[in-house]
């Protein structure tokens, strides 16, 4: 392989994970649409279509795989290709969360509906990672410094949704595990069928939080690709 030929190459790795990261934000989109809406079919769309952001993840890894061993890049095209390669890794995972949220959307119940506002959430993670996709693509270091200051926002929100979760159990308990029926009246509180629910909420905003820590990951990634900094790994 020419230089020109390596360069092309490496041109190719970059538009192939960011085409990768757009299909990846497209499932996180929908099952955001399918918690949002409670759409069972969309949620299930999700779920169907991970086996193939895990097959263009082998496919990619293997081309990673391909430039190591065959053509062992030097210096920054190292870095890139070792980025990249980490890179897919995150947005596997983050394809692997997005399942995970439909999963909750098509199991969800009406039970327990605490008053939290995760799509906002959501779509807060869901930009950060775009816009470390787009970092990625054009090499941007200040986007990646500046997506690792927007996680705390992210962490303390997910942070403040679980005690909200917990406060509200604990009010439920304090008012006799009882909640009013259709009717008005009082029922008799399903204390495993609302636990299940809680556990559902629980790990959605813990699912939330994790979208966003990858995302976070693709920005430290570039950043040390870029300008081999490992500021922002860890």
């Amino acid at each position: 392989m020419t230089r020109r030929d390596f360069r092309a190459a490496l041109d190719a790795l970059r538009s192939d994970v960011a085409d990768m990261g757009e299909l990846v934000l497209r499932r996180v989109d929908d099952a955001l649409h399918a918690l949002d809406s409670g759409d069972a079919g969309l949620a299930a769309t999700v779920i169907d279509g991970d086996d193939e952001i895990n097959d263009l993840y082998l496919d990619l890894e293997s081309t990673c795989i391909d430039l190591f061993a065959l053509q062992q890049p030097v210096a920054g095209d190292l870095r890139f290709v070792a980025a990249s390669f980490k890179i897919l890794t995150d947005l596997e995972r983050i394809g692997d969360l997005a399942t995970n949220l439909a999963g909750y959307a098509r199991d969800a119940d009406t039970r327990y509906l605490p008053d939290l506002d995760l799509t906002h959430v959501g779509r807060l993670a869901r930009d950060l990672v775009a816009d470390a996709i787009e970092a990625y693509a054009t090499d941007d270091a200040g986007a990646c410094r500046e997506i690792a200051a927007r996680d705390d926002e992210i962490d303390a929100l997910c942070h403040a949704a679980s005690e909200q979760v917990v406060r509200d159990l604990i009010q439920r308990r304090a008012a006799g595990g009882r909640e009013s029926g259709a009717g008005g009246g009082a029922t008799p509180w399903d204390v495993e069928a609302v636990l299940d629910d809680v556990s559902r909420v629980l790990l959605t905003v813990r699912d939330l939080e994790r979208i966003a820590d990858h995302g976070v990951n693709v920005a430290a990634r570039t950043l040390y690709a870029v300008d081999s900094d490992p500021e922002l790994i860890y």
